[in-house]
């Protein structure tokens, strides 16, 4: 029975790497504007894969006038399609897994809920094709996608921490959800930005180009339900509501930015258990790389390989926050009052 265990560790482990990989495609998919690649959903102009022989293309561009086809961004949504399922089925393996395996005492309501959130986000993946790009739509479904890693990175460390948590006299874990709140404001965010195509509305450090003070507009830039429109590919706002989603973005990286700094100090500062501490120093490593990607998209102009690779540091970032509140709530500290005692 102990093997079961193993074996689910394992899984979710493997189940971790593809989670990335899949948030790295679903970047690469729309980055590359391929987010309407395949025009119907979950086959690409009736087919399970892409059309690509001349018969085939006919018969898709009668089926879809609306959207000739483009073989190359079709593949990029369909193989964006295929790691997605097959991350579906591993993340279902692991909740029967998780049930064969209760009286092990390992979670179980967690995988449950991890499959329930892939359903759901299936179902955003759907809506992002047929409500065309709808802004909100793009956002969920990548902090879906982000959810769905985290928690998989979760259940990770809850099945191989082995020590008995104790109470600590520090409030390393409510400070770390604090910033767990700002850090995920920031990413979706980040998800809005994208969403909008704002990525690109402000060219210049550290400030945003020309008079934009003047130009913000935050009601129209944070309006949740757009108007109907055929299609938001592209972006459906106005240059000065873009300028107002860029540069609320840029504003939260920096508050962010300083309170994980803050954090890890106090990391430092008030922890004990070196497990932590190592935790606290990796978060600084890879708020470190994420800092230098944001500023690399604007000075370079948004180039692909940085935009794919900010999305993904920004879910490790997450997962890296997730430990040190983790670790700072479950480890054991070096020195113990029940230690001391000994």
């Amino acid at each position: 029975m102990e093997h079961g265990k193993i074996n689910l560790q394992r899984l979710v482990l493997v189940s971790m790497l593809l989670a990335i990989m899949v948030i790295g495609l679903g970047a690469y998919t729309r980055l590359t504007h391929a987010g309407l690649g395949c025009p119907d959903w979950p086959t690409c102009y009736g087919l399970i894969d892409v059309p690509e022989t001349a018969e085939q293309i006919k018969k898709a561009e009668l089926a879809f006038p609306e959207r000739p086809v483009e073989p190359a961004k079709a593949w990029n949504e369909m193989i964006h399609r295929y790691f997605a399922g097959a991350l579906g089925l591993f993340i279902f393996s692991i909740a029967l897994l998780s049930f064969k395996c209760r009286q092990l005492h390992v979670p179980l309501k967690l995988p449950l809920f991890i499959a329930c959130l892939v359903v759901f986000q299936g179902a955003l993946g759907m809506w992002t094709v047929t409500m065309k790009l709808m802004p909100i739509v793009v956002m969920g479904h990548l902090l879906g996608g982000f959810t769905t890693l985290c928690l998989l990175f979760l259940l990770y460390l809850r099945l191989s921490n082995k020590r008995q948590a104790i109470p600590s006299s520090n409030n390393i874990t409510r400070l770390g959800l604090v910033g767990l709140f700002i850090l995920a404001s920031q990413i979706a965010l980040g998800g809005w930005t994208s969403a909008n195509y704002a990525a690109t509305s402000c060219v210049e450090l550290p400030i945003c180009q020309g008079d934009w003070s003047t130009q913000l507009n935050f009601s129209k830039a944070f309006e949740l339900i757009p108007p109907e429109k055929e299609s938001y590919e592209f972006g459906h706002l106005a240059f000065n509501e873009r300028v107002t989603i860029h540069v609320s973005h840029r504003i939260g990286a920096i508050i962010t930015t300083l309170y994980l700094l803050w954090l890890a100090a106090m990391v430092f500062r008030k922890e004990t258990n070196a497990a932590t501490k190592s935790a606290a120093k990796l978060l600084l490593l890879v708020l470190t790389v994420q800092v230098g990607l944001g500023i690399s998209n604007i000075w370079f102009a948004l180039p692909l390989a940085v935009a794919v690779a900010h999305n993904v540091v920004a879910v490790c970032l997450m997962m890296c926050l997730i430990a040190v509140i983790f670790l700072a709530q479950n480890s054991q500290p070096m020195f113990s009052n029940h230690t001391l005692s000994e």
